[in-house]
């Protein structure tokens, strides 16, 4: 039996099909969360020569674009490698939006375009911004016509990622999936997590399938991909056109490589190969050289510290070499540290399945007085709720 996207059940043969976002086509209908402070141009390079996929530059403020801001300005930076220019975008004013994704496409010759209403951080969601916003329906609809609208003459498509909702008594998954149809998205991504679930727990896979039921744009799964097989048994299991790869890729970057191989247009059913700590230590110094390009040696090897403990998970490299890795500020100093870790340690399997990156544990969502009294929005959203951090 032969099981495609769309379809439910279990299957001896998986045969995908590409993400189709509007004009666009992504062969294999896979997709880089942004993270801030991960998904530079350096690692999103990394990832685009280990395998196909769409990698989205890391998270970026409306009002910053707009404004000019140097630092939002400087993160449009785009890799060759990079055959699709795609942009993760965030905001709270849908006029700002507009104008944000106009510079975007104008200026920078972006093609892709996704709006960010996932993230749980007690800052953002107090003011009424990330994971709180899609409970106020008349400003969700408003942000995504607006931005929308903006991107048409140019033909890019807009997307939108959002949670299960608030927490379980404020689930707004559903009705955000017919507003972003009703607003012409060209697909909508689910972190099947919850705000108040933060990252702790497992994500409710079944949740996609029916906002998949529910739509008839595509639908993307986020949350506990940590391997390819994760990635197939997701897409069997709900029906969903592709998924978003966060966490699971920090320190990992041939996780890229695993997932074109199960989702690209020839799966290989002989599973992924495990690197070995030479590999491993070799795709190490490629990241590090590739941020050095970008930010020159010394800064770069600073940025590449915060790497080296993804990297080197579960594997015996030796509290001292740990220790001394997390302060390396030159390639000499890498490539000395790297030199005295044993090339043939075989990859810890352990490790393989396990949650990487931030969990944190369930809490309350942080709101505005009164932001559950109404789905709809009197007034504004405080612009202080329009900030740089990056998670969904």
């Amino acid at each position: 039996m032969v099981t495609e996207p769309g379809t439910q059940g279990s299957s001896d043969v998986f045969l995908p099909r590409p993400l189709r976002l509007g004009d666009l086509e992504v062969e294999v209908p896979v997709v880089l969360a942004p993270m801030a402070g991960v998904t530079n141009v350096a690692f999103r390079r990394l990832c685009a020569e280990q395998g196909a996929g769409l990698y989205v530059c890391e998270m970026i403020t409306s009002r910053g674009l707009v404004e000019g801001d140097a630092t939002s300005l400087s993160m449009l930076t785009f890799a060759d490698n990079e055959s699709v220019r795609s942009v993760q975008l965030y905001g709270v004013d849908p006029d700002v939006m507009g104008r944000a994704v106009e510079v975007l496409c104008a200026d920078h010759g972006v093609e892709h375009v996704d709006l960010n209403f996932g993230c749980p951080v007690p800052k953002i969601t107090r003011k009424g911004g990330g994971a709180a916003l899609p409970w106020k329906a008349n400003l969700l609809g408003r942000i995504l016509e607006s931005t929308v609208a903006a991107a048409q003459p140019y033909g890019v498509p807009v997307t939108m990622k959002t949670r299960l909702g608030i927490d379980e008594d404020h689930l707004t998954y559903l009705d955000a999936g017919h507003i972003a149809e009703d607003a012409g998205c060209a697909a909508i991504a689910l972190h099947a997590r919850t705000a108040a679930q933060h990252y702790s727990g497992h994500a409710r896979w079944e949740t996609i399938g029916e906002l998949k039921a529910a739509v008839s744009i595509p639908v993307l799964g986020n949350g506990d991909v940590w391997e390819a097989g994760d990635a197939v048994r997701m897409m069997q299991s709900t029906g969903c056109d592709g998924v978003v790869v966060g966490r699971g890729c920090l320190g990992r970057p041939w996780l890229f490589r695993d997932l074109a191989a199960a989702l690209g247009p020839s799966p290989d059913a002989s599973g992924p190969v495990l690197p070995t700590l030479g590999e491993v230590t070799s795709v190490m110094r490629r990241h590090a050289e590739l941020l050095g390009d970008w930010l020159g040696e010394e800064r770069g090897c600073v940025e590449f510290r915060k790497h080296v403990a993804w990297y080197l998970k579960g594997f015996p490299a030796g509290s001292r070499v740990r220790s001394e890795l997390g302060g390396v500020s030159s390639y000499a100093a890498l490539d000395a540290l790297l030199a005295d870790l044993d090339p043939d340690e075989p990859y810890p399997v352990a490790e393989l399945g396990t949650p990487r990156g931030r969990q944190g544990s369930p809490r309350t969502v942080a709101l505005p007085d009164g932001w559950l009294s109404s789905r709809d929005l009197v007034g504004t959203v405080d612009a202080g709720a329009e900030d740089a951090s990056s998670g969904g």
